[in-house]
């Protein structure tokens, strides 16, 4: 078995205009990467009820925020080659897209809709699961990494439940 990375974005809201402000993922070992993104000069959409949901000002982007370059090439760096998946693909490429396109970077991994590697046994634990699995990890914040984490937890405990 492979252990799936999984990576999640967060945004400035939905729909048109938004863009990446936060990504992170968990990769095949359980290791963590996220980086806050510091929005471009022609980034504006804010969404305030997205904000209330990971709870990022606005400045703290511009303030403690990793350049467009620099975040699109540490993904390059880290995830070079593999397929990487993501539970809110339609939302998750078009954030991805802005970002490598922002950067001039193309990306070097394939992005993924999670549900190509969740089986009919999984999909039907899946929601207990993730509920177990956030109590145990105690995560109170709505962020990329912790995301990305509990998604892939979850679909541990799933595959390996589905296969006894």
């Amino acid at each position: 078995m492979t252990v799936p990375i999984i990576i999640d974005f967060e945004a400035s809201g939905f729909g048109k205009g938004s863009y990446p402000i936060e990504v992170g993922f968990s990769g095949r070992h359980g290791e963590g990467w996220c980086s806050l993104i510091r929005p471009e000069n022609d980034w504006e959409h804010w969404d305030i009820d997205a904000a209330k949901v990971h709870h990022i000002p606005r400045e703290i982007l511009v303030e403690r925020g990793k350049s467009v370059a620099y975040v699109a090439e540490q993904l390059n760096f880290f995830l070079g080659g593999f397929t990487v998946y993501t539970d809110g693909w339609g939302q998750d490429y078009v954030w991805m897209a802005r970002l490598f396109d922002a950067a001039d970077i193309v990306p070097r991994f394939k992005l993924a809709d999670l549900r190509e590697i969740i089986n009919q046994e999984q999909e039907e634990q899946w929601h207990t699961t993730k509920d177990h699995v956030l109590n145990e990890l105690r995560i109170t914040r709505h962020r990329a990494s912790s995301d990305a984490r509990v998604l892939q937890l979850t679909w541990l405990r799933t595959f390996d439940a589905a296969r006894k």
